[in-house]
């Protein structure tokens, strides 16, 4: 007996609604209708130790892969530019487009808060599935899409029109956001950024909501729904939960070069590198150092700044923890100031955390309240 699609999707729909991510009947009614399979292409990678294995369509069979598209999980569709569907052997390389997390992309768009007649400006079309999703709930006219990829962005196109929708969708960078159709009631990101653009802030109304993955180099991230003020400013908090969205292709790394140890500075660490491997102590690690990038080893953990060449690097002793640390940055120094702060402030969660964007667009996360120890993000 072949597999019914429409009970999968409310399989799944339950799936979301037992892990608190979907509650609202609305967005309910839209998992049920939407065929995810329909934006996966022929083809997704899955990983398999380092590597990606490409899982064909008509390898694993219409049943199996109707059950893959209705899964919680998020699906690979392209690694370092290489598309599944492109590819017979694995392959290495970090993830450059994918179908999200069902349950990340239903809690996005309910943390947005958005309602029937609600504009929506979307950043990061990807597969089409989310867009999808905004369209059946909000009306294909409500919604406005922006992908980097012009490839990405025309395979999304297809399959959209085929799924019966016509978003308008745009063929950009989506940082710019799409002033064309502002003011919008909300902006929601389906890829993490380094700090909220601009010309998110100018293109949603006053009172209306932003709501992105803040993320960076060190790649800790958290989640959070900003309210535009009526002065060009906006502010909110975290929510607390452990999710990441790849970043923004203009905010990516940039390449790393080789590590090689070089002389410097030596001496004792004061807090225990161990706590950049907890969820929270690396996201303060990286505001103190947002310009680093972070290797771990079976040694301790690795700091690098590309632009200025700055490293550190810690090491076990008998006595305890050690730092070298080389260059201009003292990368270490600005990741102890900040753990020692957080440490001070009795080391909360990340929803004890929030966000304020002043009306000269400074960034700032601030633990606690916006008067409390604060850190400014990246300009």
């Amino acid at each position: 007996m072949s597999t019914d699609p429409a009970g999968l999707r409310r399989v799944l729909a339950d799936t979301l609604a037992g892990k608190g991510s979907l509650t609202e009947p609305a967005w309910r009614r839209s998992v049920e209708a939407v065929p995810r399979e329909a934006f996966l292409g022929p083809a997704v990678f899955r990983q398999s130790g380092t590597v990606w294995q490409p899982v064909h369509r008509e390898q694993v069979g219409e049943d199996a892969w109707l059950r893959l598209a209705c899964t919680d999980e998020t699906l690979v569709t392209q690694v370092d530019g290489t598309d599944a569907a492109d590819t017979r052997i694995p392959i290495a390389g970090r993830p450059t487009s994918s179908s999200t997390l069902p349950s990340l992309v239903v809690r996005m768009v309910e943390l947005a808060g958005l309602r029937e007649g609600d504009t929506v400006l979307e950043i990061g079309t990807g597969t089409g599935y989310s867009t999808a999703l905004l369209c059946h709930r909000l009306g294909e006219r409500q919604v406005t899409s922006v992908e980097y990829d012009p490839v990405l962005a025309g395979r999304a196109a297809d399959r959209l029109q085929q799924a019966g929708y016509a978003p308008h969708l745009v063929v950009g960078d989506g940082l710019r956001g799409h002033q064309d159709n502002a003011e919008y009631d909300a902006v929601v990101a389906t890829c993490a950024v380094r700090t909220v653009p601009v010309a998110w802030l100018r293109q949603v109304r006053d009172g209306g909501t932003l709501t992105t993955t803040l993320s960076g180099w060190l790649l800790a991230s958290g989640l959070i729904r900003l309210t535009l003020d009526d002065e060009g400013g906006a502010t909110g908090r975290f929510t607390g939960e452990r999710v990441g969205y790849m970043l923004a292709r203009p905010h990516e790394r940039p390449p790393r070069p080789d590590f090689f140890r070089r002389a410097g500075e030596h001496r004792p660490c004061r807090v225990d590198p161990g706590l950049l491997q907890d969820w929270n102590g690396q996201f303060i690690a990286q505001l103190g150092a947002p310009s680093a990038e972070l290797m771990t080893t079976g040694e301790g953990v690795i700091l690098l700044d590309t632009a200025t060449g700055s490293q550190a690097w810690t090491r076990q002793t008998a006595d305890g923890w050690s730092v070298h640390q080389y260059g201009p940055l003292k990368l270490w120094d600005q990741v102890e100031r900040a753990l020692t702060t957080w440490q001070e402030a009795g080391s909360p969660g990340q929803s004890a955390f929030g966000m304020t964007v002043a009306p000269d667009h400074t960034q700032t996360v601030w633990i606690g309240e916006p008067t409390g120890p604060s850190w400014l993000l990246p300009a």
